[in-house]
């Protein structure tokens, strides 16, 4: 089915407009028309109404009428009024005066019309009338004392047409009212539907994904407002999909990035368990299938598989405080813990633990250093830190110490003098199972998952850590805890 032809919003407004402009035109040259005629034709009535009174005036002053009448006749003579016919009569319609154009009507008592009709006839009025074949308009006056009565006729000729006709001048200001009323109309539908093109424009350009215009192009008015308006709404709602499907974006990410993290966890632990269970393995199979053994050589495979299941709980320990660190980090119960404390604490174990191996450790705490915090993982968190420096620094001494204090934060320094890492392993020094030198790692015992256990209990505590190599040899670390204040739970 054929679509309906549609006609332009500009269209279907200007076309009433100007229907009704023209109404109107037409209502006013119609009453100016007959305003004019009107005007036109009074002013000769008036003409002939003043030439009967003065003939009058001239009677009842007792002027000598044939003379004046004469005058009056002569004095029109060459203008519009020469054709007129200047007749007085007297009461019973003897002619007695008559000047212009031959006597028209004979009021004697032969010919004139009835006694009520010759009556009418004296009355003073103006009216027209059809003498023979022409058209006269005829003005009688009757004298106050009734003895006289005048009668004009002025004949409907060629010049009394043209005097009573409109002439061009008026016809040609109506023609310039109504090309200036559609000119009227033209602009100010332009105007009137500039908003309404503009939001078409604009409502095409956003379905073809073309580029949108500024919302000021629209004009200031009700219409431009409301343009405006929908224009704005536009662009809050495409400003919120592209923010909603940005975040769809990013929380799916962060769910792929999380079950990468755990499918590499996984695959990680995977590679991890089976060095240390290969290794128990071969020392058991050898072990049972030599029952000959001599007795140092099986203390020896004894003792290689006692440490690869003390590498293997180590490990399995680090996995588990490593998924509740992250499964439960907004979880993590806190309370006020004396930091001061905790490291004397750690420092006097050292010796039994043998954690630092050969590198002496120092600290500089103030005694009054209460952090927001849980003592097990922060106890855990330096003791990795201090395991960390002894299998890899390869120097001789370590440290902690309290390097800036503000109002809300502890800055500490955990630092070695060891030999450091090189710029391009700094970045992931915190990734699970990463290692600089893999094998030398497994040989010293490290799992993999010391530092990224230090990292996730700083953060799930509110703190931060990064770490750089120190310009006097080592590695530093500088984390931060929140100060414990008072009243919190």
């Amino acid at each position: 089915m054929a679509s309906k032809r549609r006609f332009s919003y500009r269209l279907r407004l200007f076309i009433p407009m100007l229907g009704m402009m023209l109404a109107i035109i037409g209502v006013l040259i119609v009453f100016q028309y007959r305003r004019e005629s009107d005007y036109r034709k009074s002013m000769l009535e008036r003409d002939l109404k003043f030439i009967c009174q003065r003939i009058i005036d001239a009677y009842q002053r007792g002027t000598n009428l044939r003379p004046f009448v004469n005058f009056i006749n002569e004095y029109y003579e060459g203008s519009l009024y020469d054709d007129i016919s200047v007749n007085v009569y007297s009461s019973n319609g003897q002619l007695m005066y008559h000047a212009g154009l031959p006597v028209l009507q004979d009021f004697t008592e032969v010919s004139r019309p009835s006694e009520e009709a010759f009556n009418a006839i004296k009355r003073s009025a103006t009216y027209r009338e059809q003498i023979g074949d022409m058209n006269y308009l005829v003005r009688t006056e009757l004298s106050k004392d009734g003895k006289i009565f005048v009668y004009t006729a002025m004949p409907y000729t060629l010049s009394i047409g043209e005097a009573l006709s409109i002439g061009s001048d008026i016809w040609i200001m109506l023609a310039v009212i109504t090309v200036a009323a559609i000119i009227g109309c033209i602009f100010s539908t332009r105007l009137l539907t500039r908003s309404v093109n503009l939001l078409r424009d604009f409502a095409n350009r956003a379905g073809n994904s073309e580029k949108l215009y500024d919302a000021d192009k629209f004009p200031h008015d009700e219409l431009g407002d409301v343009s405006r308006q929908i224009v704005k709404l536009y662009h809050d709602r495409t400003e919120a999909v592209k923010r909603s499907e940005k975040e769809h974006r990013i929380a799916l990410h962060a769910v792929e990035e999380k079950a990468r993290l755990k499918r590499d966890l996984t695959n990680n632990i995977n590679h991890e368990l089976k060095t240390p269970v290969g290794v128990i393995r071969g020392y058991l199979d050898t072990i049972i299938s030599n029952p000959d053994m001599d007795a140092a050589t099986r203390e020896r495979f004894m003792k290689r598989t006692w440490e690869n299941v003390e590498r293997l709980c180590l490990l399995l320990n680090d996995v588990s405080t490593m998924t509740r660190l992250e499964d439960g980090a907004g979880n993590v119960p806190v309370t006020q813990v004396d930091f001061h404390d905790l490291v004397f604490t750690i420092e006097n174990d050292l010796t039994i633990s043998g954690l630092a191996g050969n590198m002496t450790f120092h600290y500089n705490l103030p005694l009054d250093c209460t952090v927001k915090g849980n003592s097990h993982l922060l106890s855990g968190m330096v003791s990795n830190l201090i395991k960390n420096a002894a299998l890899h620094s390869h120097g001789t001494e370590m440290g902690l110490k309290l390097v800036v204090e503000s109002e809300k934060y502890y800055t500490f320094s955990f630092y070695d003098n060891g030999t450091g890492v090189e710029p391009q392993h700094l970045p992931h020094l915190f990734e699970r199972f990463y290692r600089i030198d893999a094998g030398r790692a497994r040989k010293t015992g490290g799992t993999g998952l010391g530092l990224p256990i230090v990292k996730n209990t700083i953060e799930a505590l509110g703190g931060t850590i990064s770490v750089h190599n120190r310009s006097g040899g080592g590695l530093e670390f500088l984390f931060t805890l929140e100060k414990w204040r008072g009243g919190e739970a």
